[in-house]
């Protein structure tokens, strides 16, 4: 066994408890500013539409960087890149705790972004690694499933204490949505610390050279990999419909990811009472978005993928027009409940049918197409949704991001007549 591979042998029992561990470490500040995000900066005196840009700033930046950083885990190693970014994290929940203009806000966003480019992937690659170096061909896909409950778990305990704290307001020195965003702050130092002491990976095998060739090889192959992507867009008319789709589905999120909180606002009358109602409330979405997963699985088998991916996308889209029409903090609630749990079911039956158009050798290319065009398509409709906010209202905003959702719909029609071919 060579001296690396000594220096991290472990057993499935220990990687496991420090990957759930570090899950939770990174997963659980996030429950504290889950929805709130947007307050903070309207109540730090940005407009919608400014608040929306700024907020985009952090998807471009993630789809700028998500494919140019995907092989500098392996060329640097997990450890390292994992650790850079809980460093960017730490900088970024500084940068939103002090951040009193536009441009301080796009800064952070932008910081945002960067971590999460950084932290896609490093952390299960030492996962698997590190267990099959202990246990060579252990089968860890239960492992990776509960990582998913505990992602869940964290989030929803995160919103439930930062709902919570935000309606205590022990700290009067302090708007109370800015005393969540604190704590978020500081916990993201804690993940920091965890990530530190707990993960430990051995020396690279390959040289600081080696390594340096290997992360800008990475970062040249973006542009060929878009491209190729593009082309294969082109010739295949059921994975561009599906792409459609998500770009549909990514515009429809505005309303239940950016407008909610401002829409909640307006109806109780102020931001520190929207973000205590946030708390609890994306902690039950984050409940009901499991559910509808599970109803995905049920209406996959009864009706078909591609019908399900349809039902989904349709009901998915009639809850944001209902978030629209919606004229009491209840009703609005209910609505988004609604929305949340068709976005659960639309979820598997579209990344099953993105599976059915790939093949070994582009599935990480439809993949990263598929991923990339979310991120592009949910910030150029922020900050357009923001500024029809800020011209109109709220309730417009949503209702417009609703109807282009509900276009996604016809998108899978391709793929639906692909999987009759199939049948017949």
């Amino acid at each position: 066994m060579s001296t690396a591979m000594r220096h991290t042998a472990m057993s499935l029992e220990q990687a496991t408890r420090i990957f759930y561990l570090l899950n939770f470490t990174r997963w659980f500040p996030v429950g504290f500013v889950v929805g709130i995000f947007i307050l903070i900066q309207t109540g730090r005196g940005l407009t919608i539409a400014q608040a929306m840009t700024a907020a985009a700033v952090s998807g471009f930046a993630c789809f700028a960087l998500e494919l140019p950083t995907s092989g500098f885990a392996d060329a640097f190693g997990r450890r390292a890149v994992y650790l850079a970014a809980a460093v960017v994290n730490v900088l970024a929940g500084a940068a939103y705790l002090f951040a009193q203009n536009f441009w301080q806000f796009v800064g952070a966003a932008a910081l945002m972004g960067t971590f999460r480019a950084l932290d896609s992937g490093p952390l299960e690659a030492w996962f698997v690694d590190t267990v099959h170096e202990g246990s060579p061909g252990a089968d860890v896909d239960q492992e990776l499933s509960r990582a998913g409950t505990v992602l869940g778990l964290a989030v929803g305990a995160g919103a439930l204490i930062s709902g919570g704290l935000i309606w205590w307001h022990p700290v009067r020195a302090f708007a109370a949505i800015d005393l969540a965003v604190a704590v978020f702050a500081l916990l993201n130092v804690v993940h920091l610390a965890a990530t530190w002491l707990l993960l430990r990976e051995g020396p690279r095998a390959i040289s600081t050279g080696e390594q340096e060739r290997h992360a800008w090889a990475s970062a040249r192959e973006a542009p060929a990999v878009i491209a190729s992507g593009v082309r294969l867009l082109a010739t295949n008319k059921a994975l561009l419909g599906i792409i459609l789709a998500e770009i549909a589905w990514s515009i429809g999120m505005v309303a239940f990811e950016s407008l909610l909180p401002l829409r909640l606002e307006e109806l109780l009358g102020s931001a520190q009472a929207a973000g205590a109602t946030m708390g609890p409330v994306a902690a039950v979405g984050w409940g009901i978005f499991a559910l509808g997963t599970w109803i995905a699985g049920k209406a996959s088998k009864r009706w078909g993928v591609a019908r399900a991916a349809m039902l989904g996308r349709t009901l998915n889209a009639t809850g944001v027009l209902l978030m629209a029409w919606a004229f009491t903090p209840a009703g609005l609630i209910a609505a988004y409940l609604f929305t949340y749990t068709w976005h659960g079911v639309n979820g598997p039956p579209h990344s099953a049918l993105l599976h059915r158009e790939a093949e070994a050798r582009n599935r990480a290319t439809v993949l990263s197409i598929n991923s990339m065009f979310a991120f592009l398509a949910f910030g150029v409709a922020g900050p357009l949704a923001g500024l029809l906010a800020d011209r109109a209202s709220i309730r417009l905003a949503m209702l417009a991001v609703g109807l282009t959702s509900l276009l996604g719909v016809a998108a899978y029609l391709p793929a639906r007549r692909a999987e009759c071919a199939v049948r017949s």
